[in-house]
């Protein structure tokens, strides 16, 4: 028989027609792919990171890093990271920050201080972006305002500038600054912009759309019958919301709220998550391969990730070598530079052709420790285990499998069991000769296959088994 590998599903049975694990591998529309290392991208800051994040106006693109109490930027020259936190106090640690850019400036949010600016091309320091700006939690851009949402003493008040001008939040005659405060939803939990803006609140999600005078944003409950469970779940690309609610996950574009997890990982995720590390939860969207995820800790204090490939409608899942992921963007280089990165240029990991040193290029990464790390390593040790196959409940032998994997071959082992109820005991790994063919002996009711990929290879579609049945006298 053939079997294509399709869905994985941990919150369905072995016996379903779905895989019980995809991991280190990228959802794709046929099959899966490998997922790379997380590199080294910069040297180490003076503290440890909680996320980046890429400005970019014209031709000029920097990158920045946060941490509890400092701001980075990224240098080219070196690969370092340089404090730039402004220069009048330190920041008051935090947890998380919050970025968005309005025009040139670089706009950062911790919840505990000012918002801080930073002009792209020109500053040195970050600054205070304004005396009356709020000591907001979360800031986003919408349309031609920049909002924030969440402060200690109002935990539910949203805060937006004048038009076109971000340094204005002083709310009154001849100013379109002004608040609002949302009255059902608990407290904000992120806010997402563009076209129109997208509040998660603990219990609801509201869509803020800009009317005009005088009251000039308009503000709609999408549902009232969900919110976000976790502030660090939410993520955005394009018109599109991703995040975690209370039984799952979900996306929103802003008029309706789809689930995409139900019955496929929202329990694994909950039966696996370490609930008292849900505050380091972390989520980016990987542009290139259309996939978001979501990194967290289970219960055993290993952290895994979740990969949800849009356009597949597919999910699988990692063991990220790196602490949060986040978006990054490449700033360019030359080879002057790369050689006083790496020593030499024959030390540098990655091909001189790779997009990382193309300039102002978005980037699939994220921090770990004191480092940005991209996600453009070598191809991590991917696994895909079958369910339950079953020739309607005859007793059959598992006598050869070929892997049909694209650009290499793979190394199978097989769990062969009676019952549904009885113990799942991978025997040992069988590789592929060189034909392709992999000679088994296993038998069963039921058989389970562990496939691992060798070599350079590009897509795993799928593997054909052959099960012969056990003759009766």
């Amino acid at each position: 028989m053939r079997l294509t590998f399709g869905q994985w599903t941990p919150d369905n049975p072995g016996i379903a027609d779905s895989l019980v694990e995809a991991k280190n591998v990228l959802p794709l529309t046929v099959g899966y792919g490998p997922i790379p290392t997380a590199e080294d991208f910069s040297g180490a800051a003076s503290e440890n990171l909680l996320t980046a994040f890429p400005g970019r106006f014209g031709t000029t693109t920097q990158l920045f890093a946060a941490g509890a109490t400092k701001l980075f930027k990224f240098d080219t020259s070196d690969a370092s990271l340089d404090d730039v936190s402004r220069v009048a106090s330190a920041y008051t640690s935090t947890e998380l920050w919050t970025f968005t850019q309005f025009g040139a400036k670089v706009i950062a949010a911790n919840g505990v201080d000012k918002l801080q600016s930073w002009t792209v091309g020109s500053s040195s320091k970050f600054v205070d972006l304004a005396a009356a700006a709020p000591t907001a939690q979360y800031v986003t851009t919408v349309r031609d305002f920049v909002v924030a949402g969440k402060t200690a003493t109002y935990i539910n008040r949203l805060y937006w500038s004048d038009i076109n001008d971000e340094t204005d939040w002083t709310v009154g005659s001849g100013s379109q600054a002004d608040t609002q405060d949302i009255p059902d939803g608990g407290e904000i939990r992120g806010v997402t912009g563009g076209e129109f803006g997208v509040v998660l609140l603990e219990r609801s999600i509201v869509r803020m759309t800009y009317i005009g005078a005088p009251y000039f944003f308009q503000f709609d409950n999408i549902t009232r019958s969900l919110g976000c469970y976790e502030p660090r779940s939410v993520v955005q690309y394009g018109s599109m919301t991703y995040f975690l609610s209370d039984d799952g996950f979900y996306v929103t574009d802003g008029q309706t709220v789809k689930p995409i997890g139900n019955n496929r990982v929202d329990k694994y995720f909950f039966d696996t998550v370490n609930t008292s590390l849900l505050n380091q939860m972390s989520a980016a969207v990987d542009p290139i391969n259309k996939t978001v995820a979501w990194a967290y800790t289970d219960v055993f204090s290993v952290k895994r990730m979740l990969i949800y490939n849009w356009a597949a409608d597919k999910w699988s899942q990692a063991l990220p070598d790196l602490d949060f992921l986040c978006s990054i963007a490449t700033t360019g280089t030359d080879l002057d530079s790369l050689a006083a990165q790496y020593g030499d240029l024959e030390s540098i990991p990655v091909s001189l052709d790779s997009r990382i040193w193309a300039g102002g290029k978005l980037l699939f990464g994220g921090v770990n420790d004191a480092k940005i790390v991209s996600l453009g390593g070598s191809a991590a040790s991917a696994e895909i285990q079958t369910g339950d196959l079953n020739a309607e409940g005859a007793e059959t032998i598992i006598t050869l499998a070929n892997p049909l994997i694209d650009g290499g071959s793979a190394t199978v082992a097989t769990a062969s069991r009676y019952r549904l109820d009885g113990s799942i005991s991978f025997g040992t790994a069988v590789a592929a000769d060189s034909e392709n063919r992999v000679s088994l002996r296993s038998r069963g009711k039921f058989h389970r296959l562990s496939i691992v990929p060798t070599g350079s290879w590009d897509t795993m579609v799928g593997i054909d088994v052959n099960l012969v049945p056990v003759g009766k006298r």
